[in-house]
Order: C-alpha cells, then sequence, then structure tokens
C-alpha cells in the first residue's frame, strides 16, 4: 500500500509508504492520500490528522523516475472539473495533470475541516513542501532539511506557489534562487515550522500536540482553521498561486521549446538531489 491508515484515538495517522522511494509522490498516492484524508474527515471520533512518511525521509517530492512512475494513467479526477489529461498533447496534457494532482489536490487538501499536522524527518524537497504546507501545522525533527531546487529546471518554483506566504519574501528568494537545502531550524526561525523537536521524539511530540488539540470542540476548530486561511487569501495566497501555476506552465513550455521537448530543461531526479545538497 503507497499509504497506510491508522486510527489512534482521536487523531488519525496518514502514512506515506513507499520508503524504498524516499515516498516520492506519483499519482497512486496521491489519490490513496485524498481516501485516506476523506475517511479521516468521515469518521466523527477523528478530531486531528497526522501525515507521516515512513522510512528516513518525509518526502523526496514528485515522483519523476521511478518504476512506479505513472504519469500516463488515469484516475477518477477529485480535485477540479476538468477533462483527463491522457491522450492530450503539448501544454494541454501537463496543464490538465498538473491541475488536478498537484495544484488542485493540495487546494483541496488545505480545506480539510479538521486540523491536519505535518510530521517531517530527513528529507522534504520541492513537491514535498507542497504536502507539508497544506498542513495546519508541521513538526519537523531537528536532521529535517528542504529544499526547493526547481529553479534549476527554469521553473519558478513548486506548483502550489505559497513561498512568500510560509517563509516571507526575502528567505523564499533565498531558498529559490540558490536552490539549496535549509534546516529545521533555519525553517523555524523563518516561520515555516511550528516545532523542531529530536528525532527520537519526533512521533511522541506530534502525537502530544495533536492530542492536545483534540480535545477542543470540533466546530470550533474547523471555523478557526476556516478563518485563518480566509486571512492568508486576502492576503493574496491563492490569486498569487494562481498566476505563478501560469508562470510555472510557460516555464515547462520554454524548456520543451529550446531542449528538443524536454518539459524539466535536462534535469532528473537524481540531478536535483544532488544539486540540492551542495
Amino acid at each position: 500500500m503507497t499509504v497506510e491508515y491508522e486510527r489512534r484515538g482521536p487523531v488519525a495517522v496518514v502514512t506515506m509508504n513507499r520508503p524504498e522511494y524516499r515516498n516520492a509522490q506519483n499519482s497512486a498516492m496521491t489519490y490513496a492520500l485524498d481516501a485516506a484524508f476523506t475517511r479521516a474527515v468521515d469518521d466523527p471520533e477523528v478530531k486531528v490528522i497526522v501525515l507521516a512518511g515512513a522510512g528516513k525521509h518525509f518526502s523526496a517530492g514528485h515522483d519523476i523516475g521511478t518504476p512506479e512512475r505513472d504519469v500516463d494513467v488515469s484516475f477518477e479526477r477529485k480535485a477540479v472539473l476538468w477533462w483527463d489529461h491522457v491522450g492530450a498533447e503539448g501544454g494541454d496534457q501537463r496543464f490538465a495533470r498538473e491541475s488536478e494532482v498537484y495544484l488542485g489536490m493540495c487546494r483541496r487538501w488545505r480545506e480539510i475541516p479538521k486540523p491536519t499536522i505535518a510530521s517531517v524527518q530527513g528529507a522534504c524537497i520541492a513537491g514535498a513542501l507542497m504536502l507539508a504546507w497544506v498542513c495546519d501545522m508541521i513538526v519537523a525533527s531537528d536532521d529535517a532539511f528542504f529544499a526547493d531546487p526547481v529553479v534549476r529546471m527554469g521553473i519558478p518554483g513548486v506548483e502550489y506557489f505559497a513561498h512568500p506566504w510560509v517563509l516571507g519574501p526575502r528567505a523564499a528568494k533565498e531558498v529559490l534562487f540558490t536552490g539549496e537545502r535549509f534546516t529545521a531550524q533555519q525553517a523555524k526561525e523563518w516561520g515555516m515550522l511550528n516545532r523542531v523537536v529530536p528525532r527520537a521524539a519526533l512521533e511522541t511530540e506530534t502525537m502530544a500536540l495533536a492530542e492536545k488539540i483534540a480535545v477542543m470542540p470540533r466546530m470550533g476548530l474547523a471555523l478557526a482553521k476556516k478563518a485563518v486561511n480566509q486571512a492568508e487569501d486576502l492576503m493574496g495566497l491563492r490569486s498569487g498561486m494562481d498566476s505563478v501555476f501560469g508562470l510555472h506552465h510557460f516555464a515547462h513550455a520554454h524548456n520543451a521549446e529550446v531542449s528538443g521537448g524536454d518539459s524539466l530543461g535536462g534535469q532528473d531526479a537524481r540531478s536535483m538531489r544532488d544539486a540540492s545538497s551542495r
């Protein structure tokens, strides 16, 4: 199973389970995550949802090179009302898929009416930032590291472009311009994380926080979450994300024009991993 689901009292723990690929996110995982989140929302006994990653790393981001990459597979679309990407050509294919699987799903998960906490260890790279950022809170181990190195592809950041809101404009530019990894301690200073804890205590500390939140009334939590999300949107989050999603796809099209059809600018999973570690 690409995603595991476990109920621990009032807390649902949703775990990405592709540790052999550092929990790289293919479409099968995306829809398994969505099913798990839906299950947690529909369960009246669940008050808080924790998102975790099995193994040494939270996630290496989008699957751009494993044997189970499923970019050409159709799935039942849940996030946006758009046609299937399979069989479409050129920008139509990529725009349709990324609108659904990346931007659309992340926006859908951001609106989950129950509090969500990302529990992050090891790598949280590129597309994995999106998975953590849609959660209401992030608890990270002291050995966690983060990066969005996709500017190396000629692309201005991942599809769910929340960088200026979760990092602040100056830190967002540093992260994007350099593509370098940044530590959990740095992320905490920039305001991206709620807590940094020892690796051995990550699960315990995350569950303790979830259980503390779980004693609050469900409706109050849902309305407080909606209030903060609405405030972020009034500060331009949603409209800014829309505008950058267009730039993101212009970058893919530019790469395809100048690189013989390669929309990733000659990069692959290994080159992106090595680049972010410099």
